[in-house]
């Protein structure tokens, strides 16, 4: 490559000093941006006006100067991006076009009155699929690229199917929506699905939990969570004038899916209420936190429930969850049609209900092992 042994060495000098510059100096003297230029994958380059640092640059690498770009730029190569510690995409935002549809898709979903989370969870997937085609133009964005990037990205970094099926869910709408491309959004496929099974607690575990806490709130919260299969945020979200006690009923309001629903209040558990009510008096939620009428905070239900597990000796990573499933599979098991249960537990399918008929162990303990009869 080189007819001069001398230019050779001196080449070399120079990569030597010049990686040593890039990973001392404070700040960095150059900073560095993959983009294209005229049809080219290329490395922009960009520094204070310093004509030292030039002269480091032209005798490093083929550098050009872009007076359309304004800054200097050499070619995107893996030799390259190894000499300026750039790894495939290491980028931290999406490009310019990028952000302004990112946006769009943001407003686009409020406009849905998608629900906050999933808009945070939309656009940040989305986000990361941007991002890692920064380079490339949205409109020229294919089938190919897509699973591209669940090889490339997803499954390099071992991410869960639920995640890479959140993605696949922003990818498609964002495309059906916003972006006017020939992407062929049936053929964008789906993670295969994994069956995994609830997690669920005997009555024995469940009566311990929920007696492991003196304080009447904490316990209160828990057995609340129990007695009507409520979701975490269904709980917090609760105020008192949700408890129906003619009816003995709870009117849950604006739940997952933006559905109501209501849910059988115990005897047992309205006498509790009734004494947690004339103990706390909340204001506004049924269920404060140290400021009056603000809800309370779901990492501190969270650590109530962990304390409980500490007093009563459970190993097992439980979670609030799981008293919802345990609710359901007991119900199920004490002989509840199906069908009730669905309408208890808020679910749009029965197909995930019927989940809770894979742990239910009322036929199962009625089998009989061969083993027995040796």
């Amino acid at each position: 490559m080189y007819s001069n042994k001398n230019q050779l060495i001196k080449k070399f000098l120079n990569f030597i000093t010049f990686k040593h510059l890039i990973k001392m100096s404070t700040p960095k003297p150059f900073t560095y941006t993959l983009g294209t230029h005229n049809s080219q994958k290329v490395i922009f380059i960009t520094f204070e006006r310093n004509l030292e640092q030039q002269q480091e640059i032209k005798s490093l690498v083929d550098s050009k100067w872009s007076q359309t770009k304004r800054s200097w730029y050499t070619l995107d190569t893996e030799s390259n991006r190894e000499l300026f510690n750039l790894q495939p995409h290491s980028y931290s935002q999406p490009s310019v076009e990028g952000i302004k549809h990112l946006q769009k898709f943001t407003y686009w979903l409020k406009s849905k009155r998608y629900s906050e989370n999933t808009i945070k969870t939309y656009k940040e997937a989305l986000k990361t699929f941007l991002i890692f085609y920064n380079t490339k133009d949205i409109a020229a964005i294919t089938n190919e690229d897509v699973v591209n990037f669940n090889n490339e990205y997803i499954l390099k970094n071992n991410l869960s199917h639920s995640y890479q099926n959140q993605l696949v869910n922003a990818i498609k709408l964002y495309f059906k929506t916003i972006q006017n491309t020939s992407l062929e959004l049936d053929k964008i496929h789906r993670p295969k699905r994994e069956k995994f099974l609830p997690n669920v607690l005997s009555k024995e575990e469940v009566k311990a939990i929920l007696n492991a806490h003196s304080n009447p709130k904490h316990k209160m919260m828990l057995s609340l969570i129990y007695s009507c299969g409520l979701r975490c945020g269904e709980l917090l979200a609760l105020k008192p004038v949700h408890i129906d006690s003619k009816r003995n009923i709870v009117m849950l309001k604006n739940s997952k899916g933006k559905k109501d629903r209501i849910v059988p209040l115990s005897p047992k558990i309205l006498e509790m209420l009734r004494e947690y009510y004339l103990a706390f008096k909340p204001k506004n939620y049924l269920f404060e936190g140290q400021t009056a009428g603000n809800p309370y905070d779901n990492r501190s239900l969270q650590q109530v429930l962990k304390q409980a597990l500490t007093k009563v000796g459970i190993t097992k990573p439980v979670t609030l969850h799981w008293l919802r499933h345990s609710y359901a599979t007991h119900l199920l098991e004490s002989g509840t049609d199906l069908r009730y249960i669905q309408e208890l537990l808020g679910h749009s399918s029965n197909k995930t209900t019927e989940i809770y008929t894979h742990v239910s162990t009322k036929n199962i303990q009625q089998i009989k092992s061969p083993f027995d009869d040796l």
